[in-house]
């Protein structure tokens, strides 16, 4: 016996059902493939072109289609595994002013157009390529103080850390709203940190970081490498860290009411690591500054907590080292630089209320010492007083760790890249203590 369905539409869904028919035999085209000039053109100036321009760090421009189009893989590649534009931190911790990362819909372009041959496009589409000041990201300083001498640097051989003193000349206070590090001769030059020493009698900021415990390293200053060229004892107090550049960092540019100062006849420090690349060179860095057209509301300072009495034992893969630092008013903080050399892999950082509670404020969980980036809070935090963060740096110096210069060794504090650091960087400002607001919670500050 066969029994007969009988199904029964309305007019509603045989349409519906006709449509999909219709829309499954009938598919359009693919979408077509992204050109340059509309497309990819957009993603590189707004991401790319700060580094990767004539005369930075970048190895090639991408102000071009005839300059970008032959590394059409290579940026796909770098792009799809998150290499390139560099950001290591914890995209699910912390909002960041400068974080560089592509949106999924921009990597999708970028994957697609060196998928298709990379196609130019037509011209009339590209927009406007970003305008530059000619060697800095900052536009035209209002002063630039330079190394009083250029320093030769050597083909071969390790180079011990250098310090140049160099006076600003500054003859009244300056509210900086604006600075950036420009190397001399950036192959050669690794870092730069730019120490600032106010003059004797001036008087003094009430001290506000407050370290839980003594943890600063046995000497300010490493003892130099006999076997390295140069010197690398300073001879003075190098002062407060106030800006750097390295690989991954950026010009720091501050909004408007907020500004550091400089104070009359402050005495800047260069600590510059040099390395050698195997031809000789010359560098004569320098540091730019922009001034603030008027006092700000907000005086941004900078400061640092460290542990520099660790021992990371020979062939140890995952060691943990700590550090904290308490704050004696209520502050806001801006950004945090961590630093540790080859054996580092990731930091962490906690935000302590003086409740108890704890909330995580950023994570690096691929740290990586050829790109150092201080982080600025998209919205500063605000930390009440009796707060504290908690800081902590894990380091692999074990032979798995193909960065590791010797992990048969115990591992100290020490300046040179074959030793390491658990240094932290911090700006803030310090609120008003009239004010009368309570400080809020870091999830209410843009978390």
């Amino acid at each position: 016996m066969h029994r007969t369905i009988v199904v029964t539409l309305t007019a509603g869904a045989a349409v519906s059902l006709s449509g999909l028919l219709v829309a499954r035999g009938t598919a359009g085209p693919p979408p077509a493939a992204p050109t340059f000039a509309k497309d990819v053109a957009p993603i590189l100036y707004k991401h790319c072109t700060g580094c990767h321009r004539p005369g930075e760090i970048g190895p090639f421009s991408l102000l071009t289609y005839e300059s970008a189009r032959p590394h059409a893989a290579d940026i796909r590649d770098e792009v799809r595994d998150g290499t390139m534009p560099p950001w290591n931190a914890d995209p699910h911790v912390g909002t960041f002013a400068n974080d560089r990362r592509l949106t999924p819909a921009e990597k999708d372009v970028i994957e697609r157009w060196a998928d298709a041959g990379a196609p130019r496009g037509d011209d009339t589409d590209l927009p406007p390529a970003p305008s530059y000041t000619t060697g800095w990201s900052i536009g035209a300083p209002d002063a630039v103080v330079s190394m009083p001498e250029a320093f030769d640097v050597p083909a071969q051989g390790t180079i011990a850390y250098q310090y140049f003193e160099i006076p600003t000349n500054f003859t009244e206070d300056r509210w900086i709203q604006a600075m950036e590090v420009r190397p001399g001769a950036r192959r050669v030059v690794h870092h730069v940190l730019v120490y600032c020493r106010e003059p004797a009698g001036g008087t003094p900021r009430p001290r506000v970081l407050v370290p839980r415990i003594d943890l600063a390293p046995p000497q300010a200053i490493a003892a130099p490498n006999p076997n390295a060229t140069g010197t690398s004892a300073p001879r003075h107090a190098l002062g407060t860290l106030i800006a750097t550049t390295a690989p991954g960092t950026n010009a720091m540019v501050f909004p408007a009411g907020a500004a550091l100062l400089i104070r009359a006849g402050a005495v800047l420090t260069f600590q510059v690591h040099y390395t050698a690349s195997g031809e000789a060179a010359s560098d004569r860095s320098s540091i730019g500054f922009v001034f603030a057209k008027s006092p700000p509301a907000d005086e941004i300072r900078s400061g640092n907590f460290v542990n520099g009495r660790f021992v990371i034992p020979a062939g140890a893969a995952s060691y943990q080292v700590d550090s904290e630092v308490g704050f004696s008013d209520d502050v806001h903080v801006w950004g945090l630089f961590p630093h540790t050399h080859l054996r580092g892999t990731r930091w962490e950082y906690h935000l302590v209320y003086p409740d108890g509670r704890s909330e995580a404020i950023l994570s690096v969980p691929r740290y990586d010492f050829n790109w150092q980036t201080y982080y600025m809070f998209a919205t500063p935090l605000a930390v009440p007083k009796g707060s504290k963060i908690q800081a902590s740096a894990w380091y692999d110096n074990s032979a798995a760790n193909r960065s590791n210069p010797d992990p048969t060794v115990d591992v100290r504090w020490g300046d040179q890249t074959w030793e390491e650091m658990q240094y932290t960087a911090i700006t803030y400002t310090v609120d008003s203590p009239h004010s009368g607001a309570p400080a809020q919670s870091a999830s209410g500050g843009g978390q």
